[in-house]
């Protein structure tokens, strides 16, 4: 695992007591499971670790960084022209260096996703600093005037005084919004995170936010024909630039659409530029053709997609399989990963497959993040999932409430903060003034699928890959494209009535019709029964166990009658990814946190 953590005060001298922070450090290397690497950092006032320092005529920083630069090139040779000279091939020296020259608005000039602190000696402040779109985590808590930072929640457990407590907002968050949760909130009381594209200042006389990017409202000016060639420039750069060719790398082939394109852009890239065949994986689930229900999210299975796009692209394919056993174990494991209950075998399932793709690779291009900005998934189609005043994906706050006991229900209104969150996030979404009623909603759909949706995927896919040593990259979510994508109108969106219209008219010759205009489907489920029947015994042993906290929260009457009704797969309760046997999954990784974390519940 790679990832930073460190603390700032002006209150405490951390150098007079090195010995009991260097503890800190240990405690924190433990959590993580695997060696972070990097010296510790002890000034008067902060601490860090996995730092790089630089001395710039007598002016001192440090830097603790993780993350990818993809623009690194043209970086550096700006760099070297205004006379830095370099020790190292090191993001972090690339960072360190503008950051002297300009100042922290250097990060505008940065294409990659990060999470990082500098610490300005000279100044004495500190910045906490996230990527645009907030790939790279960054969580924060502030405990006796210190500022403690870290890119993992476990991280901010390993110091003195910091507990992992519960109360009203954070069960709301759980129960309301979850797996989703509210940007810059970290579930967990006085636990935040720095927003997406957004950085901290910390010093003797303030902490505040500071957003540096945000999508903005404008007019789309270019025709249909030059929007459909910027998208796929916009593309085909994205791809290349996040290649790295002498690293073992592959791509996570699902046989959508979004999967196959960035497999094919790789696949030529490769051996166009370097004479290799690129590899490739894909996922199922044991004995998954023999139970398979099609449903209206998911119309057919993945497995003859993935054959046709690996005959056609000619690449050296993997498919793996996760067995009903492991699917259920991993569970626990996904948690110790993301330091929350997630999507339940959603989770587990990726955790599984991303540690099979590690012992052999090291960066995987995902097609994740397509949806969001093209406008795949059904809300963006469905007008009554259009007009829901809330979030679309999760509209059915029965189905959330449905197995909570009754104390809990009462003391609790998850509509009021669920509605007040959605309201929230209503509010600062960018409008163009005269835009029509429709053409506005699809802007608020899009902005919320970005804001909520998404993170929860891209938290899944880079906690999970950073957990399993896997580089997890998704060339989709380049903010470029984004930026783009935000303000072309819907009629030319879906243009023809045709879902991704414009993704799949710039890709056209890059793949063949057949596998380029495929129906959507989403991340694969295992619909054997033998799986829901592993659940079921688990769940039973944990509500046997009259100490469990879980008592506090769900209804063990409630969790009996729901076990014993069949499994609903057609009614997902958070997008097309969760819905019964989830939320069976969810039940589970949620008593398994409360114990590991030691969670104090106070509502």
């Amino acid at each position: 695992m790679c990832g930073i953590a460190g603390f700032s005060g002006f209150n405490l001298s951390f150098k007079e007591d090195m010995g009991r922070w260097e503890n800190v450090f240990e405690d924190i290397d433990k959590a993580s499971q695997q060696s972070i690497k990097g010296d510790i950092y002890i000034k008067e006032h902060t601490a860090s670790i996995n730092g790089v320092s630089r001395v710039f005529n007598g002016l001192e920083y440090f830097i603790s960084y993780t993350g990818e630069i993809y623009n690194k090139p043209e970086l550096k040779t700006e760099l070297e022209d205004k006379g830095y000279s370099f020790k190292s091939d090191s993001d972090e020296e690339i960072i360190l260096c503008g950051f002297d020259f300009f100042g922290v608005d250097y990060i505008r000039k940065i294409n990659g996703i990060f999470s990082l602190a500098i610490w300005d000696a000279q100044e004495e402040t500190l910045y906490l600093v996230r990527d645009r779109l907030g790939i790279k985590p960054l969580f924060y808590t502030m405990k006796d005037k210190t500022l403690i930072f870290g890119s993992a929640i476990k991280f901010l457990l390993q110091f003195p005084t910091v507990e992992a407590r519960l109360d009203r907002n954070g069960v709301s968050e759980i129960f309301g919004l979850g797996p989703a949760r509210t940007p810059g909130i970290g579930v967990f009381k006085d636990f935040y995170e720095v927003l997406p594209g957004h950085y901290t200042v910390f010093n003797k006389n303030e902490f505040k936010e500071v957003c540096y990017w945000k999508l903005n409202a404008k007019p789309h000016e270019d025709n249909h024909d030059d929007t459909v060639e910027n998208i796929k420039f916009l593309l085909i750069d994205s791809v290349e630039k996040q290649i790295t060719p002498d690293v073992p790398l592959c791509t996570l082939l699902s046989g959508g659409v979004d999967s196959t394109i960035v497999t094919a852009l790789t696949a030529k890239y490769m051996q166009e530029k370097h004479g290799k065949t690129i590899d490739t994986f894909s996922f199922d689930y044991e004995e998954n053709s023999k139970h398979f229900k099609s449903s209206s999210f998911q119309p057919d299975e993945d497995r003859p997609w993935v054959d046709k796009a690996v005959k056609t692209l000619n690449t050296n394919h993997t498919y793996l399989e996760c067995s009903n056993q492991t699917l259920a174990d991993y569970l626990y494991k996904s948690v110790d990963a993301k330091d929350l209950p997630g999507m339940g075998d959603i989770d587990s399932s990726l955790l599984f497959f991303c540690e099979q793709i590690t012992k052999t690779h090291k960066i995987a291009l995902s097609g994740e993040c397509s949806d969001e900005f093209f406008g795949g998934y059904p809300w963006f189609h469905k007008q009554d999932m259009l007009d829901a005043n809330t979030f679309p994906w999760s509209r059915d706050m029965n189905a959330r409430k449905q197995l909570l006991n009754r104390d809990l229900i009462s003391s609790l209104d998850l509509e009021t903060y669920t509605q007040m969150r959605y309201k929230n996030s209503i509010d600062i979404i960018p409008t163009l003034k005269g835009e029509a009623a429709e053409e506005k909603r699809r802007r608020e759909i899009s902005h919320l699928t970005m804001h909520w949706f998404m993170t929860t995927l891209i938290d899944r896919m880079e906690r999970i890959g950073t957990y399993t040593g896997l580089n997890a990259r998704v060339p989709y979510a380049d903010h470029r494209i984004v930026e783009y994508l935000f303000n072309i109108p819907w009629e030319l969106k879906r243009k023809d009535d045709v879902v991704k219209y414009l993704l799949r008219k710039s890709c056209e010759g890059i793949l063949p019709n057949e596998l380029l205009y495929r129906k959507k489907s989403p991340y694969p489920k295992t619909y054997n029964p033998g799986y829901e029947q592993l659940l079921i015994n688990r769940l039973k042993d944990i509500f046997d166990d009259k100490n469990s906290l879980i008592h506090d929260l769900i209804d063990s009457e409630k969790i009996n009658a729901f076990m014993q009704a069949p499994a609903e797969y057609g009614k997902p309760w958070f997008g097309q990814l969760m819905a019964g046997p989830q939320q069976m999954a969810y039940v589970i990784q949620i008593d398994y946190w409360l114990k590991k974390y030691k969670v104090k519940i106070n509502i």
